[in-house]
């Protein structure tokens, strides 16, 4: 049998998603609990691996057992400290966090202020053209190479961006992204280039080279891991 978790966490207090030794993660504090919940090994996969200092409204992993989800929840969020389960359900044996996903939207939080608590903040002090990075974050939707906005190799770095919404409450710039998938580090570079844009350091045409030209490396400012939100996954 197939379980599915909707979870939520503090990317602060965790040294990101995957399983890692003498560090804490939350696949790791997963795993312990519901291991002793069950007095049997219990393996979690997650739909994604949110890098340390990421946060997480709305993550989605699952594990397999043979017994009983009742009480299961209750159980967790009294003995998971840093880590709300929202949801619980038994799933077709078909189903994947991972790679069931159809899409999933990312949050990204800009403080000018200077005010607020950076562990849940971009901090930038510069004034930012909101109007440029509107402007310059139409260039990112549809499908893309996006060799040179991700971290690390992979034999394919194509992906579809389906939605930006990018504005301003008070002293907060909120970026809110929708895609297909999003690669390592990728949604923070989206938002470093949006961010050199907004600054006027670079114009939009830098960008739009980076996307469609690979013969030459270019790299800008990735943005702080703090200011970043997992905050839906569609199945």
């Amino acid at each position: 049998m197939k379980v599915m978790m909707a979870i939520s966490y503090d990317g602060s207090l965790f040294h990101g998603f995957q399983r890692q030794n003498k560090v804490k993660n939350v696949q790791s504090s997963l795993e312990d609990a519901l291991t002793k919940f069950y007095k049997e090994s219990i393996l979690v996969k997650g739909a994604g691996r949110t890098d340390a200092g990421v946060h997480a409204k709305y993550q989605v992993v699952h594990f397999e057992t043979n017994k009983d989800i009742k009480g299961l929840k209750r159980y967790l969020n009294n003995n998971l400290k840093d880590i709300k389960v929202k949801k619980i359900k038994k799933v077709s044996d078909d189903f994947h966090a991972r790679h069931s996903v159809k899409n999933k939207t990312y949050l990204y939080k800009i403080d000018l202020s200077g005010e607020k608590d950076s562990r849940y903040y971009g901090i930038v002090k510069n004034n930012i053209d909101l109007k440029k990075m509107q402007e310059a974050s139409l260039l990112f939707l549809g499908t893309h190479d996006f060799r040179n906005f991700v971290a690390g190799e992979r034999l394919d770095y194509t992906s579809t961006i389906l939605n930006i919404h990018i504005y301003k409450i008070g002293s907060t710039i909120y970026l809110k992204f929708k895609g297909i998938g999003f690669y390592r580090y990728m949604v923070r570079n989206l938002v470093g280039a949006l961010i050199e844009v907004g600054k006027g350091k670079i114009d939009k045409s830098v960008i739009k080279d980076m996307l469609n030209s690979f013969e030459k490396e270019k790299r800008l400012p990735t943005a702080s891991p703090n200011g970043l939100y997992l905050i839906k996954i569609n199945y």
